[in-house]
């Protein structure tokens, strides 16, 4: 494997890509959770990254090894990230609409949100395990870092700026937040039968 400008220049897009659902919940969270600390946004980020690696280099061996079994799967992506994004999103909804007194209220994203967000966002990036395909192991591994490290760039962005927008929206930040998350849900879900 040949590591050139091509090859580079392909991860990095594949990683931005990759990026724009989990951006996207990345701003949900900071619409969310306007008081958190710079530490947490780096854990935030840092976990989308890590699964936005995670899935194409799952995608890679299952394209090495259980093949056929992967074909199956590939076909529930679709639903399971409908199924969570909307659970999350209707959760952030609901407790939006439930303070609607308009004060900033720092509700806190648990770790188990976050792992729940982080498997919806990234489980679509198992088939890129397939663009991977003719890679060798140490080539899916680098094309797998450069992408966790723009979608951890990109993710800490969204956060930053969904933080910067929930001071100002007050207590509407969760009913936006919200509803990101579900039409995040709809068009993974959508856009996989067009």
């Amino acid at each position: 494997m040949v590591f050139d400008f091509k090859f580079f220049l392909e991860s990095i897009l594949l990683g931005v890509g990759l990026a724009m659902d989990a951006f996207s919940v990345s701003l949900a969270n900071g619409l969310n959770e306007p008081c958190m600390k710079t530490r947490k946004m780096c854990g935030v980020a840092g976990l989308f990254a890590f699964f936005q690696a995670l899935m194409p280099m799952l995608g890679w061996i299952c394209i090495h090894t259980i093949v056929e079994y992967f074909k199956w799967f590939e076909q529930c992506i679709p639903w399971i990230a409908l199924v969570l994004l909307c659970f999350i999103g209707g959760k952030m909804l609901y407790e939006g609409i439930k303070n609607h007194d308009g004060e900033v209220k720092c509700v806190s994203i648990t770790f188990g949100a976050l792992i729940v967000q982080g498997i919806a966002t990234s489980i679509d990036a198992l088939s890129v395990g397939f663009t991977i395909a003719e890679y060798d192991l140490f080539a899916a591994l680098v094309a797998a870092a450069i992408i966790a490290l723009v979608t951890f760039a990109i993710c800490l962005c969204g956060v930053f700026i969904g933080k910067k927008a929930g001071t100002r929206l007050a207590g509407k930040a969760g009913i936006f937040g919200g509803i990101i998350l579900i039409a995040i849900g709809l068009e993974i879900f959508i856009t996989s039968f067009l």
